[in-house]
């Protein structure tokens, strides 16, 4: 006799409602009727997952939308900071049971939107100043955290961030939002945009282990003087001379060898005095 056991698989079709029925409970947004409402989030939603634009999304989709019409509707959103807190309200009412009050890894990362142009005054405080990239040191950006769960990413809050916060603001933030889940940090993972003396400072007061990637300036000094030997090491490293804002922070040299060239990676953690 022959037994056969059925996995569980989640179509596309039934992902696309699971969404658009979390957007449409958490995301307040006037429309003519529920049917239209169901539309206007379909194609916001295929047009992300396409990264595409509204007008193919629309067409493609055979939907009597315009383009017209769905800015029209996304014009209606006037208060930026009500519609953060939807969606991030949308980004936890569908959290397993199993993710809260339990410890995991999460990570912090930097998102930027290159931004051309002169701004208009309602997008002044969001121009976000960062390292040249795509011709521009101008940027809309945002910065989400995020559970890392069996090679997955479950994003859990969400900030888009005006031209006057500071990494510290954004990680203050984005920490505090998962405190109503009760979750515990086995280790927070940052990307290289929070490289810092003052990320770091916080995250020792703070007393949770961290890992991210040590940035390299110039051809010689700081992180140039540990590229030696051709083994992994760990060192420790003082990030700043000035004595008011210097941090010492442990430091582990990665040395690999891709394509049978050696490259080095820089990762660091805890204080050593921890």
């Amino acid at each position: 006799m022959n037994t056969t056991t059925e996995k569980a698989v989640l179509t596309d079709t039934e992902t696309l409602k699971e969404v658009v029925d979390c957007l449409k409970e958490n995301i307040s947004i006037n429309t003519q009727s529920d049917y239209q409402q169901t539309d206007l989030f379909n194609i916001l939603v295929g047009t992300a997952s396409r990264a595409d634009t509204v007008e193919n999304t629309a067409a493609t989709l055979k939907n009597s939308w315009t383009g017209r019409n769905i800015r029209y509707h996304l014009s209606k959103f006037k208060n930026f900071q009500e519609l953060e807190k939807e969606l991030n309200q949308s980004l936890i009412t569908k959290l397993p049971r199993r993710i809260k009050k339990r410890k995991h890894k999460l990570a912090l990362d930097l998102n930027l939107i290159p931004y051309y142009g002169k701004p208009t005054e309602q997008e002044q405080d969001y121009i976000y100043r960062s390292q040249a990239k795509n011709g521009t040191c101008s940027f809309f950006a945002y910065a989400t955290i995020y559970i890392i769960a069996k090679n997955k990413r479950l994003t859990i809050a969400v900030i888009g961030l005006k031209k006057s916060y500071t990494n510290v603001a954004i990680i203050t933030y984005l920490l505090d939002k998962i405190q109503s889940l009760n979750l515990k940090i086995k280790t927070l993972y940052l990307d290289r945009g929070f490289y810092s003396s003052s990320v770091i400072r916080w995250l020792m007061a703070l007393d949770i282990p961290f890992i991210m990637p040590a940035i390299r300036n110039g051809k010689t000094g700081g992180i140039n003087q540990y590229l030696k030997g051709q083994k992994s090491y760990k060192t420790t490293h003082t990030l700043n001379k000035d004595k008011d804002n210097e941090v010492t922070f442990s430091l582990w040299i990665v040395c690999k060898y891709l394509k049978g060239n050696q490259c080095f990676y820089f990762y660091r953690g805890k204080s050593s005095r921890q």
